[in-house]
């Protein structure tokens, strides 16, 4: 029986739209007018091995789908099961202590990721050498590109072997070298059965990277299928044919 990763049934996700007092007072959205909807009744199983993409204008909901994976925000209706170990790579300077070096961010991200401190440290060559920061790991992350960031977070990820690989469009922060080595590093994930959901503008890296793909417009899913078939529906109808 194939084994399911991640299991969404009839998920929505509202943001509230009111700040300052009203919201002090009256926390919770109390009309239609009140809140923005990201996600509307979104189904959704991932199973083992799936390369799943998640394709879809600005402000389709695409991000705020792989933080409700990641445990990151709940969702407002729905269920969600997240069966195994998740590593979500978005928002790369978030989570990093600025101050501190390269190095201590690896030991604090693997920490937080569930590695034990004899293991970090068996590691951390590993670690450095694939992120390729050389003597930048010995400097604080404030003085880090965002490309840097992309390196330094993706490769402490990886390396820990999640089961769920959840990237954002941030991803292509990386320079051409990187993405290719990191690539190949994905694909060697899924290949131990690791599943990858993948969000991207980008649609030839879809293509080449997923074999699924779900396009949301709205909140909305609109197509989930083969990668191909769906990236076709969607440029189909971006250019109005």
């Amino acid at each position: 029986m194939t084994h399911v990763a991640v299991d969404l049934a009839g998920v929505c996700v509202d943001y509230p739209l009111r700040t300052g007092l009203s919201v002090a007072f009256s926390p919770r959205p109390r009309g239609p007018g009140d809140a923005k909807r990201a996600l509307d009744g979104v189904n959704l199983k991932v199973t083992e091995g799936e390369r799943l993409a998640i394709i879809g204008a600005n402000g389709a909901g695409k991000s705020t789908l792989l933080r409700v994976i990641a445990g990151i925000l709940p969702p407002t209706e729905g269920r969600i099961v997240v069966d195994g170990s998740v590593a979500p790579l978005f928002e790369f300077a978030t989570g990093f202590e600025m101050e501190r070096t390269g190095y201590e961010n690896i030991r604090i991200r693997a920490l937080l990721q569930g590695l034990t401190a004899k293991e970090i440290e068996e590691r951390l060559p590993q670690i450095a050498d694939f992120s390729e920061l050389g003597p930048a790991l010995a400097q604080p992350v404030r003085t880090y590109s965002t490309g840097m960031f992309v390196r330094l977070a993706f490769s402490t990820a990886t390396e820990i072997d999640p089961d769920i690989l959840l990237i954002d469009e941030a991803f292509g922060a990386g320079d051409a070298h990187f993405a290719d080595i990191a690539r190949k590093r994905m694909l060697a994930l899924i290949d131990k059965g690791r599943v990858l959901i993948f969000t991207s503008h980008n649609l030839g890296l879809v293509n080449e990277l997923c074999t699924r793909a779900l396009w949301l417009n709205e909140g909305h899913v609109m197509a989930d299928g083969p990668t191909h078939e769906v990236v076709d529906a969607y440029l189909r109808a971006v250019r109005g044919g």
